[in-house]
């Protein structure tokens, strides 16, 4: 091989090289903006706040390693963490603290109705105690008016395996409120929050749907099997954490 010829190659890997570094900062820059949005976004830093997550990036694909305490906190980390810009796919590793609730059981029911009030803003997780014996749930706590204390009910009547409802929730002025439609809450989270409420809501637990969120905007596409089914998924999706509006395009089967 002669002189030039060999300086020709290598002045050729030295610009694919020179190319190459933005491109791996690039890369680095983002998996860097991934776990810190994991970290900082509502749903890590309001539900998973007392688990033991630990979210791994490298050029958009994620691991979650690490230990959580209620089973549906690991679906609801990976569906947090899939919503983030960049991300690509998400590797789930998380595994659940101590033995879950037996399906069908009533702290596995109790752990459902949780869920699905905490989701909400226009009633008051925090504020509710639930108790379940033989799938019939009482409520307890501090509502702040009798709308919120119906609504309540309602929700709870709707959790998949509910037999009954017994509320004995109090009215007062006390009582702790959820955020309001104006404040912020990531994209990410919301999308989250809205496929857990979805699924976890009777009513629509069997609906097809995906969920993609743009500035508080969530954006239902699938299949209802009825006119009533798509509008029930609106009227749970709008009153999900964060979101400011619903726009439902998903078709009748």
């Amino acid at each position: 091989m002669n002189v030039s010829k060999s300086l020709s190659i290598m002045v050729t890997a030295a610009s694919l090289l020179a190319l190459s570094v933005p491109f791996v900062h690039a890369a680095k820059q983002t998996d860097s903006r991934i776990e810190s949005s994991a970290k900082n976004s509502y749903v890590f830093k309001t539900y998973l706040k007392t688990d033991d997550i630990k979210v791994q990036a490298k050029n958009g694909a994620v691991v979650l390693t690490g230990t959580v305490t209620e089973s549906y906190h690991k679906s609801l980390a990976e569906d947090t963490v899939a919503g983030l810009p960049g991300v690509t796919n998400v590797d789930n590793r998380l595994e659940t603290k101590g033995a879950p609730p037996t399906a069908n059981s009533d702290a596995w029911l109790r752990d459902k109705v949780k869920i699905t009030l905490s989701f909400h803003r226009s009633v008051s997780g925090l504020a509710t105690e639930v108790d379940v014996k033989d799938g019939i749930v009482t409520l307890r706590g501090v509502a702040s008016s009798q709308a919120q204390k119906e609504l309540t009910t309602e929700y709870t009547k709707d959790v998949e395996g509910v037999k009954d409802v017994i509320n004995e929730m109090t009215v007062g002025k006390h009582a702790k409120t959820k955020r309001t439609i104006g404040e912020k809450i990531d994209d990410s989270s919301i999308t989250a929050q809205v496929k857990s409420t979805l699924l976890y809501h009777r009513s629509t637990s069997a609906i097809h749907t995906t969920v993609k969120t743009k500035r508080g905007v969530v954006t239902l596409d699938g299949k209802a099997k009825s006119v009533t089914e798509k509008d029930l998924a609106t009227k749970i999706a709008n009153d999900v954490n964060g979101v400011t509006k619903v726009i439902n395009r998903m078709t009748i089967e």
